[in-house]
């Protein structure tokens, strides 16, 4: 039962990168995504542990909701990790209604739905371990064009009192604010000098590595997290 974990948003280079060591470490992983992503298939190949599903949370409205929270797919967990990040590079001058609650919708309601569906399931094991990835830029208010996106993750970090309660059921919920990270997006962001000044920003004076913030997610999601619940982390490197 404390095997089953649901990754959320599997496809990024972190997402990929946690993935991998937990089925390395017998863990059942569902992992979903909104497109398809070679990295997950090629995964697929080499586990059989780990079961994909592709859900895009733009679609998911009134109509369907109940019917794709509830499902077989993404209900009963025991671990889930909400690495979801959509961004559509906006700026807060020329963002609008539509586009801001697009990504509420996607990055914060729909995570959300899903993992007050697997609440129950959690307590009735007495064991629940549930970890919100967030950004860095939340503290710095975030980049230019990424408005929509730090807002959501802004919302993300809201943590309702009722999680107090369902820490009697050992069931445990936290926020990990992840800093300038080696990812794709970022490895191109590196070689311009808007991006070195980005370096040089970090005390450390380095971009993390996605094996390194994995590993901060595992331990968060897993039973050596036996006390720590409704906190705000930052893995950053000393932002």
């Amino acid at each position: 039962m404390k095997n089953k974990i649901l990754v959320l948003g599997g496809s990024s280079d972190i997402g990929v990168t946690v993935i991998k060591k937990l089925l390395q470490k017998n863990y059942y992983v569902t992992a979903h995504f909104s497109s398809n992503n070679r990295n997950l298939n090629n995964l697929k190949k080499n586990y059989k542990l780990l079961n994909l599903v592709k859900i895009n949370f733009a679609k998911i409205n009134n109509n369907n909701i109940n019917k794709v929270i509830s499902g077989k797919k993404l209900y009963n967990f025991s671990n889930i990790i909400n690495l979801v990040g959509y961004i559509d590079n906006k700026s807060f001058l020329n963002t609008n209604l539509e586009s801001m609650i697009k990504a509420l919708k996607i990055n914060v309601l729909i995570p959300t739905l899903i993992i007050r569906s697997n609440l129950n399931y959690m307590m009735k094991n007495n064991f629940g371990r549930i970890l919100n990835c967030s950004t860095i830029g939340i503290k710095f208010g975030g980049g230019e064009f990424s408005y929509n996106y730090n807002l959501s993750k802004h919302c993300l970090e809201f943590i309702p009192n009722k999680f107090k309660s369902l820490s009697e059921k050992n069931v445990l919920i936290n926020n990990l604010r992840i800093g300038f990270t080696d990812t794709k997006i970022h490895k191109r962001m590196k070689k311009t000098l808007k991006g070195a000044k980005r370096v040089k920003l970090i005390p450390m004076k380095r971009m993390s590595k996605p094996d390194e913030i994995s590993e901060y997610i595992i331990s968060l999601i897993s039973e050596k997290n036996s006390y720590m619940t409704g906190q705000t982390l930052t893995v950053a490197g000393g932002e």
